[in-house]
């Protein structure tokens, strides 16, 4: 698509959300620049173009505090660390907006997990930022990696769920989403969205199991 018709595009988009939320439905913006965003959860999902959380949740505007990043990873708490823009917005999130979920959604098919466990078998220099960032997840991924020694064959799924289930622990190392999740203040999921089968799992945190929520 040549390059002026990809951004006409986007500006039609915006249109019609302007259409749609000012004109049609202008008391919720209304509502949400003069009272300002109370989200109760915070997403953290993938930067994949094909897993848009607003559209696979069907959330609105206000609905919901979203962040993005490759591999839908979250470091652990370290100040000072060179992840910081994922622990400022949990920091805003659960301290300001006093959020009470926490959702960590990952999919099938997540290139950032495909090349953290690329680099985890064959170590390579051709990436100035994208190996160190998806490095958050090596421990998952070595977790899974080990399984070899038992006959079993890792999954790409197998991989994918370990590295959510590695960023809901991580979320644990925050002292004060540590101390909300005790006090059922706060709530942690991890979720995994199939993309192939069009199907949405949930991890059980006792056991480390994903299953089936829809």
């Amino acid at each position: 698509m040549p390059t002026r018709k990809i951004i006409n595009r986007l500006i039609a988009g915006f249109k019609g959300f302007h259409a749609y939320y000012y004109e049609q439905r202008g008391e919720l913006f209304e509502s949400l620049v003069n009272e300002g965003q109370h989200p109760p959860i915070m997403l953290i999902g993938c930067a994949d173009s094909r897993v848009d959380p607003a559209i696979m949740l069907h959330f609105e505007p206000g609905d919901v505090f979203t962040v993005r990043n490759v591999a839908n990873l979250v470091p652990p708490y370290q100040l000072g660390g060179p992840h910081t823009g994922v622990s400022a917005a949990l920091e805003f999130a659960v301290r300001d907006l006093v959020i009470s979920h926490i959702v960590v959604l990952g999919h099938s098919q997540c290139g950032g997990i495909h090349e953290l466990v690329r680099l985890a078998r064959q170590p390579a220099d051709d990436r100035e930022f994208l190996g160190v960032w998806v490095s958050i997840g090596k421990e998952a991924v070595e977790q899974i990696l080990s399984r070899k020694a038992e006959g079993i064959t890792p999954t790409s799924a197998d991989f994918e769920q370990a590295a959510i289930a590695l960023s809901i622990s991580n979320l644990m190392t925050y002292p004060w989403i540590a101390e909300r999740v005790r006090r059922e203040r706060l709530h942690l999921h991890g979720w995994w969205a199939d993309l192939q089968e069009g199907e949405l799992w949930g991890l059980d945190q006792e056991s480390g199991i994903f299953n089936k929520l829809c």
